[in-house]
């Protein structure tokens, strides 16, 4: 890491960051890790569960964005700490009243998605502290917090296990309340914050052809790990017959591999360029995804293709958003809501599909397979849309 990262922007801050937007993704995820036992207490079909563990992924997809007006209105700070105390009394009512059908199941994912939405105010906290030549470092450490998913798939289904699935739901605030903490002592707006837009400039930035660009760009890298992260304990419970903790130790180690990659995939582009990486992504990932729908080799090679797969897309994550402030500077905070907004979008979709498709076939192939195809497509549209950007776009700042 070059050291005059380390020598600009601001330290506290980027750790507040960083552990706001870590366990935010720890319970935004919560229902994933979960799935099984909440299944089996209501008796839901497996399309029922993939609507589950679906919705905070669509919640936090819409909330993104009104987070990220929040964001330019009131600051990242005021508006993280909101969002955290709705969270944590969201969890505390679940924990207390209980939940015993699929609305109230829903009903909790979609306060959830408040904490999805923590991405539009960790990643705009975190990069205006930098100068252009740091951002995809700077983001990719805050974004580095989608490691929650790790944390919620490691000890979830234990504490579960010992102390009943709807007491995870309280356990779960003891941390939560020790972040918000360090978060509102630690965290500071950054000085050179742009000033709040009117409506009209958030509607102008859809009229730029790269932002419904970035858009889906990032519902493939981000939507691909947020939907596999939130379905895949389902998947290896039902291709291989685990039970919730050991599907939840594959998973952990798939959603391991994609957060380690987030930074190191930002600092990656900033070396080589993001659509380079891109590139490389969608075409690993189709190849990947679309070998895991063969099922062939037993859960250990499904375990290594999906990991691979995994780290791929948190590469893709990494690089989106080193391309996201070059082009988009001035209009980072709205941005970054409606980018952050199409990746959920695209992680609601793939775990909804998977569980819909798995229903109706009796397998999850025709699901990969469709992802797969996607990725194709993604890579086929940034080999179209790259030389534009490079002739549009100032090389030396974007390095595309």
């Amino acid at each position: 890491m070059d050291r005059t990262f380390w020598q600009a922007g601001h330290k506290p801050t980027l750790f507040s960051a960083f552990l706001y937007f870590d366990l935010s993704f720890m319970v935004w995820y919560l229902l994933g890790p979960l799935q099984v036992p909440i299944a089996t207490a209501l008796h839901l079909s497996t399309q029922q569960r993939g609507l589950m563990v679906a919705t905070p992924i669509l919640a936090g997809a819409i909330l993104r964005l009104l987070m990220g007006v929040l964001v330019d209105r009131i600051g990242a700070r005021a508006a993280g700490i909101i969002g955290q105390l709705v969270v944590i009394a969201a969890l505390l009512a679940a924990w207390q009243i209980g939940i015993a059908s699929l609305g109230g199941a829903l009903l909790l994912g979609l306060f959830l998605g408040v904490a999805g939405a923590s991405f539009a105010v960790s990643l705009p906290l975190a990069s205006r502290w930098y100068p252009p030549q740091h951002q995809g470092t700077a983001m990719g450490i805050a974004g580095a917090g989608n490691s929650g998913t790790v944390l919620a798939a490691l000890f979830a289904p234990a504490l579960a296990l010992a102390f009943g699935w709807q007491n995870v739901f309280g356990l779960a605030c003891i941390p939560l309340i020790a972040a918000l903490l360090i978060f509102t002592c630690c965290a500071k707006d950054a000085p050179n914050a742009p000033p709040a837009k009117k409506l009209a400039d958030y509607l102008a930035v859809l009229q730029e052809k790269d932002a419904w660009w970035f858009m889906f760009f990032y519902s493939m890298t981000f939507g691909g790990f947020s939907g596999f992260a939130s379905a895949l304990p389902g998947y290896f419970h039902d291709q291989f017959a685990f039970d919730a903790k050991t599907a939840g130790l594959y998973t952990a180690a798939c959603v391991f591999a994609g957060s380690v990659m987030r930074p190191l995939g930002g600092m990656l582009a900033d070396r080589l360029g993001g659509t380079r990486s891109l590139l490389a992504v969608y075409l690993c990932c189709a190849l990947l995804i679309g070998a895991a729908g063969f099922n062939v080799g037993g859960p250990s090679v499904a375990l290594l293709l999906f990991i691979l797969a995994m780290l791929c897309l948190g590469a893709g994550n990494g690089a989106v958003f080193q391309l996201v402030p070059q082009r988009f500077g001035k209009e980072i905070g709205v941005l970054t809501g409606l980018v952050g907004m199409a990746g959920g979008v695209g992680g609601f979709a793939l775990a909804a599909s998977l569980g819909a498709i798995k229903q109706a076939t009796g397998a999850y192939a025709a699901g990969l397979w469709l992802f797969a195809c996607l990725c194709c497509l993604a890579w086929l549209s940034l080999s179209g849309v790259k030389q534009r950007w490079r002739s549009g776009w100032r090389v030396a700042a974007a390095r595309v």
